[in-house]
């Protein structure tokens, strides 16, 4: 059974969402993402994905309170990315609640110190985040675009020991358009142990379930739950 994710992305400790990634276009949902993390949690959600969009614009984590009400307030696994670009965002990030944080800048950036974190707290802590546009890999909330492509980035980790990853493809984040299958796919045919968490393009259940049959570990979610165009109460046969 596909592991289900919702996704709450945080501007200004309010729940947005952006489109393609495109700060100019956010909307927001919820002034208090505590309570859309409850209503998760009341549906029999166990699983979270917070994304700081301030602390992935800037060099250091900005909504750790976000994050430390929702962890101490509801039993949801969390993990947490944006912004961690240093020793202190992460300790920050893990003594806020955190059960897992997503990577992605640093390891395009500095790929020693990522490594360096990866042997320190082990691979149940660390997910890698390989966000990509046109196959290659983009960091710094997306504003920038490197010249790593995906298959070839997974490949230098995937031989390191890193076995979880969440791969968006921004292209189709916030579009309600559909996930890219046949990348997810690809990934999967490439790398058969690896658990991949796919991110962007989620519309509807029929995306979920053709992800499920393709054989994808896990899916993230969020502007589709948030647009009504899937119901909480639709999840309930995957959980």
């Amino acid at each position: 059974m596909i592991e289900l994710i919702p996704a709450i992305d945080i501007i200004n400790g309010k729940c947005v969402r952006l489109t393609q990634g495109d700060y100019n276009r956010q909307k927001v949902y919820n002034d208090n993402p505590l309570e859309v993390a409850k209503e998760f949690e009341c549906h029999g959600i166990k699983r979270l994905h917070i994304v700081d969009l301030d602390g992935a614009a800037s060099n250091h984590i900005v909504n750790y309170k976000v994050l430390e009400q929702i962890a101490t307030r509801t039993s949801l696994t969390i993990d947490f990315g944006g912004g961690i670009k240093s020793d202190k965002d992460l300790e920050i990030a893990f003594n806020s609640g955190a059960k897992m944080v997503t990577i992605g800048s640093i390891a395009v950036k500095e790929p020693e110190l990522f490594l360096n974190w990866f042997n320190k707290y082990g691979k149940e802590k660390i997910i890698l985040g390989a966000d990509i546009k046109n196959r290659k890999i983009a960091i710094s909330g997306w504003k920038e675009e490197s010249e790593k492509e995906i298959i070839d980035f997974l490949d230098i980790y995937i031989k390191e020991g890193i076995d979880k990853v969440i791969c968006t493809d921004i292209t189709q984040d916030g579009m309600l358009q559909g996930p890219s299958l046949s990348l997810y796919e690809e990934i999967i045919k490439n790398f058969p142990d690896l658990y991949l968490i796919a991110s962007g393009g989620v519309s509807s259940i029929k995306d979920i379930e053709l992800l499920e049959k393709a054989n994808i570990p896990a899916v993230i979610f969020g502007k589709a739950i948030y647009e009504r165009n899937i119901t909480l109460k639709d999840l309930e046969r995957f959980l």
